[in-house]
């Protein structure tokens, strides 16, 4: 199966674009300094006013290319593709990194998942999981919003948020016999599992998938083998055993 052409820019980390040192809204935003347009909020504003703001987040659209900026384009033309001078500031600043989580920890909640651990990445479903993942089965855009999260992390160096929840989503397929529509598979196994930039994690996750879709065997990808991965990657620094 190809990879689809965004995912080989983000692989190849967009060649053709080149950084401008002027623009730095990414920057900015993530330093509490600029507002998100159109929606004209600060970053902890935003947190704070729409952390459980589940219709906002599913409604309104500028603001996922604001709190995951990627190199490319999105949708919303206010806001600016990420340069790659602003990712070596942004990664070098504690506070925007904890910012950065807090915008994935919301994003978690919205989706029907909370963080377990920082350390390793794991994630468990929240209380009232029913309605956040049949949102998440229902409204198709939100797919295009977890290949932008997913991208956005790696981008940062925050690859055991992506093994997470990609090995999460994968046990809740397998084990739970829940987010399996055809689209979240489509979705997971042509975008997601390929939106982290590490080759051998990527090949890890990618075999670990096509056990659990080969339907032959009696394969199943248990919540002992999530846990067991992500302690393996946070002890080794690998996935694979």
């Amino acid at each position: 199966m190809s990879l689809p052409g965004d995912v080989r820019e983000f692989l190849d980390n967009y060649p053709d674009l080149p950084d401008d040192p002027s623009l730095n809204s990414n920057l900015r935003f993530y330093s509490n300094l600029e507002r998100c347009r159109p929606d004209n909020l600060l970053i902890d504003e935003l947190h704070e006013q729409w952390k459980t703001d589940y219709a906002k987040l599913e409604y309104k659209h500028g603001y996922i290319q604001w709190l995951f900026p990627l190199q490319e384009y999105g949708m919303n033309f206010e806001a600016q593709p990420l340069q790659k001078h602003e990712i070596a500031d942004m990664k070098a600043d504690p506070k925007i990194i904890e910012r950065l989580e807090r915008s994935y920890e919301i994003m978690l909640g919205f989706f029907g998942m909370e963080l377990v651990s920082k350390e390793t990445g794991e994630l468990r479903r929240v209380q009232k999981w029913e309605e956040r993942y049949f949102n998440l089965a229902r409204a198709p855009h939100n797919n295009l919003r977890i290949s932008r999260i997913l991208k956005c992390l790696s981008e940062f160096g925050l690859e055991r948020y992506n093994a997470g929840f990609l090995l999460f989503v994968l046990y809740e397929q397998s084990a739970n016999n829940i987010l399996r529509s055809n689209i979240l598979v489509n979705s997971m196994d042509r975008w997601w599992a390929n939106c982290l930039r590490n080759p051998e994690e990527r090949a890890w996750i990618k075999d670990t998938i096509q056990k659990v879709r080969s339907g032959s065997t009696d394969y199943v990808f248990t919540d002992e083998a999530y846990r067991d991965a992500l302690k393996r990657r946070k002890e080794t620094g690998k996935l694979q055993g």
